[in-house]
């Protein structure tokens, strides 16, 4: 059951709410132990959604959790945007978090390690739509336009989008207006009621948006996809017992393994998460040198 904490989320803002690799990463292995102490652990996911469906989806994955370990009580919490995810993460109020790949990695200098991460990266990459009867056919057409993202800091949303149209012929900083409106689904309503000639997003808010508003989305189309790179990871705050965080893991890794599972990862939509850590993710690293070097220095006002 959806924890009470659902109530007062629901008064927030919804426009204020973002290819499994080969081989498998290699999972630690758990001894009995003593049982842990009776505490509420924070698990917080970033805005992935609006605060309402995030607990929708991800409500019934804490509840799972606390079922599976006694003693033990997890709180799922959600922030209105990026920015505020972004605050309580590098002051460490999370204990665990979903971070997107970009965050995963700046929360390892805050003292987070990473646990597990989702799946099917191959599902991982940013997307650009356009309304069908915009007459945008190729890149350059959206010069002197108005492109809208979810926020600066989403990875697959805005600056994998933004360095596709960079390195196909657009500059960025001079050609279009860039506007960041605060959600997913506030960047692809922007592209559907004309405020803008393009919105950036990824494939499950694109998805989600598709089965839900069919009529509206049957006036969209995905112009352009960016290659795929490495999903959302899984953090545990380096002061929580590893016990917890080992178990935590493993809870997660074998959920594609039961019926209740797969529901809860169907409705996500994702097909399973994975075993990882800290190394899997300095692949972003390379990814922020190429974007600072050829889209914008990361480190400057962002326009």
């Amino acid at each position: 059951m959806i924890r009470n904490l659902l109530l007062g989320f629901i008064a927030l803002a919804l426009v204020a709410c973002g290819q499994n690799e080969g081989s498998k990463t290699v999972g630690p292995q758990f001894a009995a132990k003593a049982p842990l102490a009776d505490k509420e652990y924070v698990f917080a996911i970033h805005p992935l959604h609006n605060p309402v469906r995030l607990f929708e989806i991800y409500g019934p994955l804490t509840d799972y959790l606390d079922r599976s370990i006694p003693g033990i009580t997890f709180r799922l919490e959600a922030s209105r945007n990026y920015e505020e995810f972004e605050k309580k993460l590098h002051a460490r109020q999370f204990d665990f978090a979903l971070p997107n790949p970009y965050q995963t990695l700046n929360s390892l200098g805050q003292g987070y390690h990473v646990i597990a991460k989702m799946g099917d990266d191959d599902k991982f990459t940013g997307v650009i739509l356009v309304r069908r009867d915009s007459g945008i056919k190729k890149i350059s057409d959206l010069k002197g336009k108005k492109v809208a993202y979810p926020a600066r800091t989403a990875l697959a949303a805005t600056m994998m989008p933004q360095y596709y149209l960079q390195t196909h012929g657009l500059d960025v900083k001079r050609d279009i207006e860039n506007l960041y409106v605060g959600s997913q689904e506030s960047s692809i309503m922007n592209v559907y009621l004309g405020n803008v000639a393009a919105g950036a997003t990824w494939p499950l808010p694109w998805e989600a948006f598709q089965q839900e508003h069919p009529d509206m989305a049957r006036e969209l189309e995905l112009k352009w996809e960016t290659e795929p790179m490495i999903n959302n990871g899984v953090v545990a705050r380096d002061d929580v017992p590893e016990q917890l965080a080992r178990r935590v893991a493993q809870l997660l890794d074998t959920l594609h393994t039961t019926a209740e599972g797969k529901a809860m990862l169907a409705r996500m939509p994702l097909s399973r998460f994975e075993l990882a850590d800290d190394q899997r993710y300095r692949v972003i690293e390379d990814f922020l040198h190429k974007f600072s070097q050829t889209v914008y220095p990361l480190d400057e006002p962002r326009k």
